[in-house]
């Protein structure tokens, strides 16, 4: 369900993106919604609200800042080149997440699994080089949004300790969704009220903009939720490479949606990089099993 909700977000949100280039603005929406979603599931008691202490918030705070800012340069780039491009830059984030899980949780990471993520680099750095629809905005945008994924989901484990993982995210939403209005009104306002909103309804019409806004909102919302649901159950870096696999649907979806054309060896890179990550997840798979048989013996 994570998969199949973050492949029909994907395509809504490039499609949106085509008509409506304002990815600022389209980050407050997908928060807004998914912050109403939170509201009204707590008013029906499903789940019931969780307290939140000044403690709680404290940790929450760097939480939902590397949320909004990840999120918000992952639609930066969404919009600034191809959706199957941004996923492959954003399969670098096992990468940043083996660093930040040895160096600032401290955590051992065996040499092995560094060497299994260097294909990961690889691929990535061919496909960026060769890349039809490559541009610095969607690259960078890309790669800060790793970065930002990575403290979201270290920061998001700790935090768990006291509360469900529901409740966490719905928490997350609403102080991120305050991090992210200043920068949309600031950067796109003045060219939304003078033309973006008129332009967006001229080409597609007034219901079908209200309702494209809403269901990538919602869609974002759910498969965000289920992200969080899965962190809570594994690690870090292991929730990382779901991440990766999840973005072979998105990729190879999107390519069949928007037809967009890749050269041979932005594919040939990609592969690289996924054949990483699946050398990636056989070595750890392997280590956790062996982990078992020790703890039984």
């Amino acid at each position: 369900m994570w998969y199949f909700l973050n492949v029909i977000f994907n395509i809504l949100n490039k499609k949106i993106y085509n008509y409506f280039p304002y990815p600022y603005f389209v980050s407050v929406i997908h928060l807004l919604v998914g912050v109403v979603y939170c509201l009204i599931s707590w008013v029906v008691g499903l789940p019931k609200r969780a307290p939140i202490d000044s403690t709680l918030l404290k940790l929450l705070i760097p939480v939902a800042f590397c949320h909004a800012l990840g999120h918000v340069t992952s639609n930066v780039s969404f919009a600034a080149v191809a959706v199957s491009f941004t996923h492959t830059i954003k399969a670098l984030e096992p990468f940043f997440n083996a660093a930040a899980s040895q160096f600032i949780l401290g955590q051992s990471i065996p040499i092995t699994l560094w060497l299994s993520l260097a294909p990961v680099v690889i691929g990535v750095s061919i496909a960026s080089l060769t890349e039809l629809s490559f541009n610095w905005t969607g690259f960078i945008s890309a790669m800060i949004s790793n970065i930002s994924f990575t403290y979201r989901s270290i920061y998001s484990k700790k935090a768990m300790t006291d509360m469900d993982s529901t409740n966490v995210y719905a928490y997350i939403s609403i102080i991120a969704l305050l991090f992210c209005i200043p920068p949309a009104v600031i950067v796109e306002g003045p060219q939304l009220l003078k033309f973006g909103f008129n332009d967006a309804i001229a080409k597609v019409g007034l219901t079908k903009f209200v309702s494209d806004l809403f269901w990538v909102g919602m869609f974002y919302h759910l498969y965000n939720q289920l992200a969080t649901n899965t962190l809570e159950r594994v690690a870090p870096l292991t929730h990382a490479v779901g991440n990766v696999l999840k973005r072979v649907f998105v990729i190879g979806f999107s390519i069949i949606v928007f037809g967009n054309k890749i050269s041979t060896q932005t594919g040939i890179g990609t592969c690289i990089a996924i054949a990483g990550v699946a050398l990636y997840s056989f070595i750890k798979a392997k280590m956790e099993e062996e982990k078992r048989r020790t703890k039984v013996a």
